[in-house]
């Protein structure tokens, strides 16, 4: 239910799930071969791994470099933990999905797949996006992100709308960060963007933050940048709902972009002034 996803206090929440989560692999430990526990553990990591770890990493200070890659690395690790759970619950499902991932026959496997197995499509490619996010120069966990990649579009085929539009907000950073070169593309982050909003129904605030931290800053567009947070921070969070808590850090990282803007936007240059 929205026990934990409707709280409005993320601090409580992220204190509760580390005990969860032991349980959760107390439980695994003991040869459970429910997928759908793999399923909630490696989620659940993710989740934990983005909100409370993540996410105050990349609001540290620039001089607190040393404690920021400390969380960034620990990040990292819960994200491919969180990975590996979820794909143990596939291999249950689907006997020899690991192998097929090692043998890069993936294609096959993700072929049998239906609308039900979308939540393990989405935790797997979310948990190994954001680990080689986290470390771009790991070449092992690069390599894979094409598995990632595959999975994402695969549970975007089956299920389009899952998350209200969860797996397009996955597409907005991914196409949104990336240089061109590397397969970056603004209109399909624009595309992705549009329809993570029509999906939510707006009510969600963190579409209007992917896009705003990719594109908007990547186009040094401050009025783009702005107007997209204050949209974020428009969204209503006094409602227990499934999307409350992740609204709430949402916005918490729109406040800290917006009071960071000029850290994130050059200033436009005078007239008569040359750039360097």
């Amino acid at each position: 239910g929205t026990a934990l996803t409707g709280d409005d206090d993320p601090e409580l929440v992220g204190d509760a799930l580390p005990f969860a989560l032991k349980l959760y692999e107390i439980l695994i430990e003991k040869g459970s071969d429910n997928p759908g526990l793999f399923l909630a553990a490696g989620s659940g990591f993710i989740m934990y791994a983005n909100a409370y770890v993540q996410s105050p990493a990349d609001m540290l200070p620039d001089q607190e470099f040393e404690k920021k890659g400390q969380l960034t690395a620990r990040a990292k690790k819960l994200y491919l933990r969180g990975r590996d759970y979820v794909i143990q619950g596939l291999e249950l499902k689907y006997p020899g999905f690991t192998a097929s991932l090692e043998s890069g026959t993936t294609g096959d496997m993700l072929a049998r797949m239906k609308a039900d197995d979308v939540p393990y499509l989405y935790w797997t490619g979310a948990g190994w996006m954001a680990a080689y996010a986290a470390d771009p120069f790991d070449v092992g966990v690069g390599v894979g992100v094409k598995n990632a990649t595959a999975m994402m579009e695969t549970a975007l085929r089956l299920d389009e709308a899952y998350g209200g539009g969860s797996i397009h907000e996955i597409f907005i950073s991914y196409y949104g960060s990336l240089p061109q070169s590397m397969g970056g593309s603004e209109d399909k982050a624009r595309h992705h963007y549009r329809r993570a909003v029509e999906l939510s129904k707006g009510l969600k605030a963190s579409p209007h933050v992917a896009l705003a931290s990719t594109v908007s800053v990547k186009n040094q567009n401050l009025k783009e940048f702005s107007e997209l947070l204050n949209r974020a921070l428009a969204v209503d969070v006094s409602q227990k709902n499934d999307v409350r808590l992740v609204n709430i850090l949402a916005q918490r990282k729109a406040r800290w972009l917006l009071d960071h803007r000029e850290d994130l936007i050059l200033p436009d240059t005078p007239k008569g002034v040359k750039k360097k």
